[in-house]
């Protein structure tokens, strides 16, 4: 990751808080809406910490716990510079990524939840963290084992949640029958843009970081939500989420 520059009264390059305003527990959705919409309908007495280039973050609490969200934008590389401030300048200890992705097997369905427990990726990333060595780019154990809890004790009704692993792409119109039928036989459930991203930065800089995402359109049946269901539909995600983000290590 490039750049060594401290954290000022005035922020980061990508970030205007300044030290002491986000908290060590943050929710990462993409889009600057959803965040803004996670801090008015989910967080307790939030306020706007940051705004740069229409990136939205803002600190408040969940359940009398200081938790922070900030959008990541789109793809790896925007994700990565987020990620990497927010861990190497401002005392983040976790994140955790809400954000949506395109199923691959009949057995995950839209509005269905995935928690990424690895990411694959066509990125470049994987290769150049360590030289010769293509990383496996994996969650924190802890966080996934406590979404893995959640979802298994508040959702036991029917709800599907699935835990496996996803495709971190940098493509998103991806148009590769072979590719996904290739994935989907080793266990592959969803293809997102930005989590193998954070768990690289993760593990670059001592970090702890998860995915949770909501599917919301399938890449075999065409099925998919509105654009203002995508804004709307992530209860769950939200709630797996920050109960990962609460648990004692």
């Amino acid at each position: 990751m490039p750049g060594q520059v401290g954290t000022s009264v005035t922020g980061t390059p990508h970030i205007a808080a300044a030290p002491g305003d986000f908290a060590p527990l943050v929710l990462m959705p993409g889009d600057p809406r959803r965040a803004r919409r996670i801090a008015e309908t989910f967080l307790h007495g939030a306020r706007q910490v940051t705004d740069v280039r229409g990136i939205l973050g803002y600190t408040g609490s969940h359940q009398g716990v200081p938790m922070s969200v900030l959008a990541s934008g789109m793809g790896i590389p925007s994700v990565t510079i987020y990620a990497t401030e927010l861990f190497r300048h401002y005392g983040v200890r976790r994140i955790v990524r809400v954000g949506t992705a395109g199923a691959i097997p009949a057995s995950v369905a839209v509005r269905d939840v995935v928690v990424a427990s690895a990411a694959h990726t066509d990125s470049s990333l994987s290769r150049v963290l360590v030289d010769g060595v293509t990383l496996s780019l994996a969650p924190s154990y802890g966080l996934l084992r406590a979404a893995a809890d959640a979802a298994e004790r508040e959702f036991s009704g029917g709800e599907a949640v699935h835990v496996g692993p996803v495709l971190s792409s940098d493509h998103f119109y991806l148009d590769r029958p072979a590719l996904f039928d290739a994935l989907e036989r080793r266990g592959t459930l969803a293809v997102e843009m930005e989590a193998a991203g954070l768990y690289a930065v993760a593990c670059a800089e001592g970090g702890e970081a998860l995915a949770v995402l909501t599917v919301s359109d399938h890449l075999r049946t065409g099925d998919a939500l509105t654009a203002e269901e995508r804004e709307t539909d992530f209860d769950r995600t939200l709630r797996i989420a920050a109960t990962a983000l609460l648990t004692d290590d």
